[in-house]
């Protein structure tokens, strides 16, 4: 049994809730899955059930009609799936799950835990399981009338991008802000699906890349649909000059909805209309073991979504494809290392091992924790900066950690108008507190994505899950010790997107003489700094923050009529400049 994170009090140990009092979600429903043995080949249709293979499946047959049930494939069409199937994965990263064998139970809602055990018996059956129902990871913490709301008759939104301090330069943030100075550090190219419950898609600040809901239906819920427009702002929030911007305003961000088809069909789906490079975020988590699977308004014990065989088996299919998973760790306060992991549930197949384990075979997932914002961020105190926050499960599986608290993105507080601009119209709301392993999945999920802009615009391949695995893993500013919370309690490095390019495109410098120079006095995008931009071997070369002695030698020397203005880069960047003349 390894160490478990006590409750307490202090900064970072704050729990859900408005005020750390607690709350819920509605609508999320359980889902009854059923894994079939692999012998009979079933193949469910609307004339019921049969064998591709020619055995006899009467028993089960006259169960389903005798109860009211149906079938349904989870992945879709079982001959469609099968052929389908992404390449084998390479050698020691195990086999990938066979999809064609899940199913969803139509029927019987108020009678499933009996169910899944008159189901496991039936021949062509291997198992049955019940899953609660998953809702979104995020903490809401702090009273919302603190917020400045908005007014009848108010002025225009105005810019809160001096709020959103997880853009800017590493360690604090994750270097957003000089990403978007380099090609494709805006995330173009890219597309990113987050999978969840509702979005007010309708948003001001979200109009410009959002390509809408791709798959299932969004719930009415308000709750929900705040938590997905937050995380669609933290990521994709348009590049305006009002309101929030996104880490990767240039990407494509669209969404998968759960209600209706659960959440292993809405992660395949996704991935299914996604290619290599493309990412999928889950911002959802589930009850676990500790409280035997009960839904509770702290999420204590709550834990990632891979724990069930389905949902893996979605999620290993998607890295298979190249797809790469951002997976919220979840807000359960747990160390997923705990020995409580490894043992098998009942109802779960045969097959089972512990995915929270790095010596089983892994989804390929990227795993994020929840770190505490730089003291002071907002006027509030949450701990060291990257401190694992009381509320965020670890262990040895996690990947990264993002912010989780007090960003700054569209939509409101939880079940309210937005804390940091509210009022009678939803599509302006803000707010100044999105939290949780839910705010911190899409600053992972966006950082990820602008790396994958600018491999992409280098003419390079993007990275796959592994390797974007291994960069958040070997890069990045560390995780630090708070009280109580040692950094061996594993959340992981906050990206730094500088640095991770480095990484991956060892630089090397350049030199030659500059042709022509442009003062920008007024940058484009605004969040960027005044820069002297000096075209050097084909190509603008960018000198940030210029003091004014160097600008007046650059304008001196052109205005000369004959420059001699040497210049070092590295990639787009001016490292060293000579001017004589």
């Amino acid at each position: 049994m390894t160490d478990q994170a006590p409750p307490g009090t202090g900064p970072g140990m704050a729990g859900p809730g408005p005020d750390g009092a607690g709350f819920t979600y509605q609508g999320a429903e359980p889902e009854l899955i059923v894994v079939a043995r692999a012998e009979p080949r079933l193949r469910a249709g609307a004339d019921g059930v049969r064998s591709a293979s020619g055995a006899d499946v009467s028993a089960l047959e006259m169960f389903l009609s005798d109860q009211q049930l149906t079938l349904e494939p989870l992945f879709g069409n079982e001959d469609r799936i099968a052929a389908a199937a992404p390449p084998e994965p390479s050698a020691g990263t195990g086999t990938l799950p066979d999809l064609t064998l899940f199913y969803r139970v139509k029927g019987g809602e108020n009678r499933a835990v009996e169910l899944t055990a008159r189901l496991s018996a039936l021949p062509e059956i291997e198992t049955a399981y019940l899953k609660p129902g998953a809702v979104p990871a995020a903490m809401p913490a702090h009273d919302p009338e603190e917020g400045q709301g908005r007014k009848e008759g108010a002025p225009a939104t105005p810019d809160f991008t001096g709020r959103q301090g997880h853009l800017g330069a590493a360690p604090e943030g994750v270097n957003a802000v000089w990403a978007w100075q380099r090609q494709g550090g805006d995330g173009e190219g890219v597309t990113i699906i987050d999978v969840e419950g509702a979005w007010q898609l309708g948003h001001e600040d979200l109009s410009e890349r959002l390509a809408g809901v791709v798959v299932g239906t969004p719930y009415q819920d308000l709750a929900w649909r705040n938590h997905g427009t937050a995380v669609l702002g933290v990521i994709g929030g348009d590049r305006n000059d009002k309101g929030v911007v996104g880490i990767t305003p240039g990407a494509v961000t669209a969404a998968a909805a759960i209600q209706g088809i659960g959440s292993a069909a809405a992660i395949h789906a996704a991935a299914e209309r996604l290619s290599r490079g493309d990412i999928v975020l889950i911002e959802l988590h589930r009850p676990g073991p500790r409280f035997d699977y009960e839904h509770r308004d702290d999420q204590r014990g709550y834990i990632p979504l891979e724990w069930w065989p389905d949902d893996f088996a979605a999620i290993r299919w998607a890295t298979a494809k190249g797809v790469v998973v951002v997976e919220a760790a979840g807000n359960g306060a747990e160390s997923l290392d705990d020995a409580l992991y490894e043992r098998r549930p009942d109802r779960f197949p045969e097959w089972w091992r512990n995915p929270f384990n790095p010596s089983n075979q892994a989804s390929g997932a990227i795993f994020v924790g929840a770190g505490a914002p730089p003291p002071g961020t907002h006027g509030r105190d949450h701990g060291p900066d990257r401190s694992r926050l009381g509320f965020s499960n670890y262990g040895t599986r996690l990947d990264a950690q993002g912010w989780g608290r007090e960003v700054t993105t569209t939509g409101g507080f939880w079940d309210r108008p937005g804390d940091l601009q509210g009022g009678t119209e939803e599509i302006a709301w803000y707010t100044d507190s999105f939290s949780g392993t839910s705010s911190a999945s899409p600053v992972v999920a966006g950082a990820v994505a602008s790396l994958q802009g600018m491999l992409k615009a280098a003419g390079l391949e993007p990275m796959g899950p592994e390797q974007a695995r291994e960069v958040l893993r070997n890069t990045g500013s560390p995780q630090q010790d708070a009280p109580g919370r040692p950094a061996s309690q594993r959340i992981g490095n906050r990206p730094d997107i500088r640095a991770a390019v480095t990484h991956l495109v060892p630089t090397s410098v350049g030199s030659g003489q500059a042709e022509r120079y442009w003062d920008e006095l007024l940058p484009y995008p605004r969040e960027l700094p005044p820069r002297l931009r000096l075209f050097v071997a084909g190509a603008w070369r960018n000198l940030n923050r210029p003091a004014p002695e160097v600008r007046q030698a650059v304008h001196s020397a052109f205005a000369g009529g004959r420059p001699d203005v040497r210049v070092w880069y590295s990639d787009d960047e001016v490292v060293g400049l000579v001017i004589t003349g």
